[in-house]
């Protein structure tokens, strides 16, 4: 994305030629892919003619001007249907932008279209709806929510995407398909028209190929929304200024009994590798010890459960048979979360965020897995909802202990590519931050991936 947006920018190349390319890469891959659900092929040669008409007029709006960009399908589009995933929602079209897409277009972007999801970006398909195929491996699980973003970057079908994340929506998607994923604080990046599963969880961030790339999108949409009563008003520091730092005395913290047992083994040799680099760049590793988390999933899902109720209220339980299995299955959950539920979950939270961002505050980053790797095999039946959390939990067993925590606390975290399986699958490394560290942990990130090869090897596609 940076390296295109220059050439666009210097006019060394035009943004409708490469428009003009991607979308016919879209049309003859995607369909085997299925990462897109409203492909935007008028609109995005429309805001591709502009971009070279305003940079030949010597308009410059950033790195992102002319870049063929695309969002996941519960961003409102205004005039474009915009789905979530859901049936209940197939012929909903808004009339205005989400504020994440409002950014993007001022920036310059070019929208090529809505990506595909899981319905409501919770775990399970609608039948009705595409299913993103990982391009590693197409028998694979693809991550969720944000499968199709992650695929779709994956496969070289756009050079940005945003994702969304209430329980490791950006960060499994990315681990799965070996790209970049940035979690950003709770309020950081507005949630205005973006369809939501849980108020107090769900948060907005970018995906891409590379760490300057989603530091770059992360600049381009982060600040204080007044549309959104959870946005941040503090100004946010600029990712991309800081990426070219020395990492030199910053902290990463690792809790090996956390973030290395019990996983795939690959997976945990290539995370302590990944820490070996990042100590030969002068980083500091250090022993953090992970809080109590044994009540970390129920407190999770009774929040999650029962603030999707409340989203759905239109529809659920009027519509209940338009609603796929899982997530169905899920709303009927919430129905039953009773006050002393609510209140013992919020409790709990409260609790562990604050012993959480203790172990935060007491280093510049922390290492873990981030959920998502190695992609395990799994059916379509699978991923439409009979037995998938049961299939999940025994693939990927302690997926969720390595990526709720931050939504609970809402603190950043980004996960990037660390190394590949011997049947060629992505692996990849997160690092969790304090409130408001995006710039330091873009930083760490991009350090170690400058210094490593992962982000450039790409599925054979």
């Amino acid at each position: 994305m940076a390296d295109i947006g220059r050439l666009i920018r210097a006019r060394t190349l035009s943004s409708t030629a490469l428009t003009e390319q991607m979308l016919d890469r879209i049309k003859r891959l995607d369909p085997a892919l299925e990462s897109y659900a409203t492909p935007m092929a008028d609109a995005a040669l429309e805001a591709a003619r502009a971009a070279d008409r305003e940079i030949s007029a010597g308009t410059d709006r950033g790195p992102l001007h002319g870049v063929p960009i695309a969002v996941k399908d519960l961003c409102y589009t205004r005039g474009v249907r915009t789905m979530g995933g859901t049936f209940v929602n197939a012929t909903f079209v808004p009339n205005e932008d989400a504020t994440v897409v409002a950014k993007l277009r001022e920036a310059g972007a070019v929208l090529l279209g809505k990506l595909n999801l899981t319905e409501g970006a919770m775990v399970g398909y609608h039948p009705e709806r595409g299913i993103p195929r990982n391009p590693w491996d197409t028998s694979r699980w693809p991550g969720h929510s944000s499968s199709g973003s992650g695929v779709a970057l994956a496969a070289g079908l756009c050079f940005g995407a945003i994702g969304t994340d209430t329980g490791g929506s950006i960060r499994y998607p990315s681990s799965a398909n070996g790209v970049v994923g940035l979690k950003p604080t709770y309020g950081r990046v507005s949630r205005h028209g973006v369809m939501g599963l849980s108020a107090t969880l769900d948060h907005v961030g970018p995906m891409a190929r590379t760490v300057r790339d989603v530091a770059i999108m992360y600049d381009a949409i982060a600040g204080h929304d007044p549309k959104d009563a959870t946005s941040l008003e503090s100004p946010p520091t600029s990712a991309t200024a800081q990426i070219e730092r020395s990492i030199s005395g910053l902290r990463i913290g690792i809790d090996r009994d956390y973030a290395l047992r019990g996983i795939d083994p690959g997976q945990a040799t290539s995370i302590e590798e990944a820490l070996k680099v990042l100590a030969s760049l002068g980083a500091r590793i250090v022993d953090v010890t992970m809080p109590d988390r044994s009540a970390m999933r129920d407190t999770w899902l009774s929040t999650c459960a029962a603030e999707a109720l409340v989203f759905h209220k239109e529809s659920y339980p009027a519509r209940a048979n338009d609603y796929g299995v899982y997530f169905r299955q899920f709303l009927a959950m919430g129905a039953t979360v009773t006050p002393e539920q609510a209140a013992t979950a919020r409790a709990w939270r409260t609790q562990f965020s604050a012993r959480f961002t203790a172990v935060l505050e007491s280093v510049d980053a922390m290492a873990c897995p981030a959920g998502g790797a190695p992609a395990w095999p799994v059916t379509r039946a699978q991923l439409l909802g009979g037995d998938l959390v049961l299939a999940m939990a025994k693939a990927l067993p302690r997926n969720s202990e390595f990526t709720m925590p931050m939504n609970l606390a809402g603190t950043p975290a980004i996960c990037l590519p660390s190394g590949f399986s011997a049947e060629g699958l992505p692996y990849s490394i997160q690092l969790a931050g304090r409130r408001l560290s995006e710039p330091t942990l873009c930083r760490l990130a991009y350090a170690y991936e400058q210094a490593t090869r992962w982000h450039t090897r790409h599925p054979a596609i």
